[in-house]
């Protein structure tokens, strides 16, 4: 895989994207950038990212919220969106996943 520094500027360049009240999982960003199997490289980039990205549109492929001490905030921030959630607190990813 390339380096480090220009695989998280590709994430971030996609992050960047992201439009409001739509989501897209670690995974799906990295096949959008042809390494299927650098999900987790994604979600490195995304806990180091700069300000200004839209860094909780970012969720796991299953709507849940990754851990990391902003879950309750991430929430607060899709829900002000219009991002809908499940009963057990995942995203409803079939009516907001973006691409």
């Amino acid at each position: 895989m390339e380096d480090r520094k220009a695989f998280f500027a590709r994430v971030y360049e996609l992050v960047a994207q992201i439009p409001r009240g739509k989501v897209i999982s670690y995974g799906q960003i990295a096949r959008l950038l042809g390494a299927p199997r650098a999900a987790r490289a994604v979600g490195w980039a995304m806990r180091v990212c700069p300000e200004g990205l839209p860094w909780q549109r970012v969720v796991k492929a299953d709507g849940s919220i990754a851990a990391g001490g902003w879950g309750e905030m991430r929430r607060a921030l899709l829900e002000e969106e219009g991002v809908p959630f499940t009963a057990d607190g995942r995203v409803e990813m079939e009516k907001c996943r973006w691409l």
